[in-house]
Formats: C-alpha cells, sequence, structure tokens
C-alpha cells in the first residue's frame, strides 16, 4: 500500500500535477461556494468555454495561451456586468448571449488553425502532468491573489450575497463587488485550465461546494469543507489517472462526482436516506396514533 501512494512521486511531474491539482482543487472549492449560494453555475460554465477566442488570438500571435486566456475571460466578464447592469437584461439572458458568441468566435478562429487539435488540447480538457515549474508558480501566484481578495472582502461579499437590503443600507458597493466577484471567477477559471481543461472546470467550481452544502448551512465551514474535498478529488484522480492511465482532468471531476453522491446518498441531515429515513418514522407516528386512540 505505501508502494502503491509513494512509486508514483518518484516522477517530478507527479509531483508537480498533484501540487497543481491539490492547489486548484482548493481554490475552484472555495470560490464555488460563492458560485452555488449565488446559483452562478452558468455563469462559470459560459466562462470557462468562454476563454476559447482568447487562447486562439494567442495562439496564432504566438504568445501566452493563459494571458490570452485570461483577458478574454475578463471581457466576458465585464461584458455580462456591463448587459445586466441597468436591469434592462436579466443575467442568464446576457450570459447566454455573451456564451454563444465567444464561443463561436472561438470555434472560428481554431478552426483557421490546422493543428489545433494536437496544439490547443490541453487546454480543451486539461494537461496536469504536463504542468512545468513556471505554470505551478503562476497557479500558486494566482491562487494567493484569489483567496487573499475572498479573505479581505469576505465580509462583503456574505452581505451581497445573502442580504442586498443589509447591503443597500450599509452602503456598499454592490456593483463594485460583484464585477469583483466575476474577475475572481475568471481568474480561477484560467488558473483551472492547465488542470481540468475548458470542459471540465465548472464542474470543479459547483460540485465541491454543491457537497459541502449536504453537510453544513455556515459559509466558514462549507468553505473549509468544500476546500478539503477538492483537494481530496486531485489527490484521488491523480492517482486513478496514473494507474489506469486515463485522463487527469476527467477523473479528478469524476472523483468530485463520487464524493457528492455519497454524501448526496448518506449525510446525516440532508442525505437521502436520512430523509427516507424520517419520512417512515413520521408515517408510523400517524399510523400509530390512531390505533393509540381506538385502544384508548
Amino acid at each position: 500500500m505505501i508502494h502503491w501512494l509513494t512509486d508514483p512521486l518518484a516522477y517530478s511531474f507527479m509531483q508537480r500535477g498533484m501540487l497543481a491539482s491539490v492547489l486548484v482543487g482548493i481554490l475552484c472549492a472555495v470560490i464555488g461556494c460563492y458560485v452555488v449560494l449565488r446559483s452562478m453555475a452558468f455563469i462559470g460554465d459560459a466562462m470557462a468555454h468562454a476563454i476559447l477566442p482568447g487562447v486562439a488570438v494567442a495562439y496564432l500571435l504566438q504568445g501566452n495561451l493563459l494571458l490570452g486566456a485570461l483577458v478574454a475571460a475578463l471581457i466576458v466578464a465585464l461584458g455580462i456586468g456591463f448587459f445586466t447592469r441597468q436591469g434592462r437584461i436579466k443575467e442568464d439572458t446576457a450570459i447566454g448571449i455573451m456564451f454563444a458568441a465567444a464561443l463561436s468566435l472561438g470555434i472560428l478562429l481554431i478552426s483557421t488553425i490546422r493543428t489545433y487539435a494536437v496544439d490547443l488540447m490541453h487546454i480543451l480538457f486539461g494537461n496536469v502532468l504536463g504542468v512545468s515549474t513556471g505554470d505551478l508558480w503562476l497557479t500558486a501566484g494566482l491562487g494567493i491573489v484569489v483567496l487573499a481578495t475572498i479573505l479581505i472582502f469576505y465580509r462583503e461579499f456574505l452581505v451581497i450575497s445573502f442580504d442586498p437590503v443589509l447591503a443597500a443600507t450599509l452602503r456598499l458597493p454592490s456593483e463594485f463587488f460583484r464585477y469583483l466577484m466575476l474577475a475572481l471567477l475568471a481568474l480561477t477559471i484560467v488558473v483551472s485550465l492547465q488542470t481540468v481543461g475548458v470542459g471540465l472546470v465548472a464542474a470543479m467550481l459547483v460540485t465541491p461546494g454543491a457537497t459541502a452544502q449536504l453537510v453544513t448551512r455556515r459559509l466558514p465551514s462549507m468553505m473549509l469543507i468544500s476546500a478539503i474535498l477538492g483537494a481530496i478529488s486531485g489527490i484521488v484522480g491523480l492517482y486513478v489517472s496514473y494507474y489506469w492511465n486515463v485522463a487527469s482532468g476527467a477523473a479528478i471531476v469524476l472523483t468530485a462526482t463520487a464524493i457528492f453522491v455519497a454524501v448526496f446518498l448518506l449525510a446525516p441531515q440532508r442525505g437521502l436516506i436520512a430523509g427516507w429515513r424520517r419520512q417512515r418514522r413520521a408515517m408510523s407516528g400517524e399510523q400509530c396514533a390512531p390505533d393509540a386512540a381506538a385502544e384508548s
């Protein structure tokens, strides 16, 4: 068992991949709590796919792909905020418009790249085992920026997310913090590209947070549990991908999904099995009450 755990770590690419998986798992899980609580799952998926034009342009200009992805994600995030600012267009409508436009532009540009099937595969599906030392430092740096911003403005994000009336009473700049949340989400998506890819990053934003929500109702504990589950998903998924020779990003996401299903069934208070037991006890109590009344 010990050799099974330590043998993969003899390779430097596995060590870097493990660190990247843990960093991304924690980062996605923490900001993912806001995504779950504010019902922003669709925007996470939309922004993940909307980075394709930036990736394609960066590739055509022989620039940094992650920088291109970041610029595209920020443009989409600011565009969504701009169109929904006055309330004339609902947020889900603006997301759908920006998502479709950016994705179509990305497909158009990528179709002009004859070798895109090979060169951009790691952006679309992730390649955590190809993480370099520079990528690892970039992931850690951007991750620290996102987590530090969430920590500094924790109270403001909490009030805006749960009590908009109190936010208005306290005269908090709600629009500023909404744009800031979108920008942090864009940064998180770009950081996660190397690990899980465009197609799967939305799952890592939602699944650990949704799992933690089944266990606790308090945001701090939800973030802590979500971060632990995100890190575990990254580690276990990477081992699965190593020994079964499958895509690492998909293995990480499926591990997180398996944990969610287990908690959904077995959670002591909000799990499905616990709900069935409460329902059966309630039905038994209702049946016993008429019998007791008849005997009396």
